[in-house]
């Protein structure tokens, strides 16, 4: 007996209704674990940053969590007063979640970054030594490329001028083009370049073609072949971060504090 066409689609849409239950549920379900490999995979991103970890490095999540645990500790800062906020738990603190809220967050178009706000509040992360001293300060940055946003960090020395490297967590950038940004041949051009002038003015840019080495050439990184526009979106998302819209105040703070601690 032929099934009527009331039947067939009343059948088709039952069908959909529990499939979308069944991906729905299966989505709320893995959330929790998305958000863990997230943490995660910034962990990793920080600590190959400051050269605790290799690129690439196939260590486990145990291994990584106590690694950052014995070796990194997060801060947040307030990027208008350039002073810590004690009272919030830095474990738990959503920097993004900051932008989309008028009150905790500024707005800061136009600029050449492409960043429409920045946050009043911000996550940095220290490397210190035995006796609690600055050795690496990382800073979160993020700004347009070509085709994305692209969110990395930024790891700076004692002395808060000299690269000690860059990394990118995210961004949709062409492979094999801008999409180089995670080459680590080309990351590995960043370390011992300098971020500041003599009056504390963020001038590193990546520039076309080959910058030279950071003997003759200390604020210049090589520009990325056929990728021009991604190349200045990170000369101008890093100047802006080290500037005074966004953490600017944050390493007045610290050189003029001196012990960096």
């Amino acid at each position: 007996m032929g099934r009527s066409n009331g039947y067939i689609i009343g059948f088709a849409a039952a069908v959909c209704l529990v499939c979308s239950i069944f991906v729905s549920g299966l989505a709320v379900a893995l959330k929790p674990q998305q958000e863990q490999n997230k943490v995660l995979d910034r962990q990793v991103k920080v600590l190959t940053v400051v050269g605790l970890l290799d690129e690439g490095s196939t260590a486990s999540p145990a291994e990584i969590q106590k690694l950052f645990d014995e070796n990194i500790k997060a801060k947040v800062v307030d990027l208008e007063s350039g002073e810590y906020v004690d009272n919030i738990d830095a474990k738990t603190f959503d920097q993004k979640k900051l932008l989309s809220d008028p009150m905790m967050s500024t707005d800061i178009t136009p600029n050449p970054a492409g960043v429409p706000r920045v946050p009043k509040q911000a996550l940095v992360y220290h490397v210190t030594d035995a006796a609690g001293n600055l050795e690496v300060l990382v800073l979160p940055v993020e700004g347009k490329g070509l085709w994305s946003t692209l969110y990395g960090y930024l790891a700076l020395e004692s002395d808060l001028n000299t690269v000690r490297g860059i990394t990118f967590y995210q961004h949709g950038e062409t492979p094999g083009l801008g999409g180089e940004v995670d080459n680590p041949r080309w990351k590995s051009l960043w370390p011992g370049r300098k971020v500041f002038d003599a009056d504390n003015q963020p001038v590193i840019e990546v520039v076309k073609g080959q910058a030279g080495p950071v003997a003759e050439a200390p604020h210049k990184i090589d520009g990325l072949s056929g990728a021009t526009l991604t190349s200045r979106g990170v000369t101008h998302l890093v100047q802006l971060w080290m500037g005074d819209k966004g953490f600017g105040h944050y390493l007045d703070k610290l050189r003029a504090k001196g012990d960096r601690s």
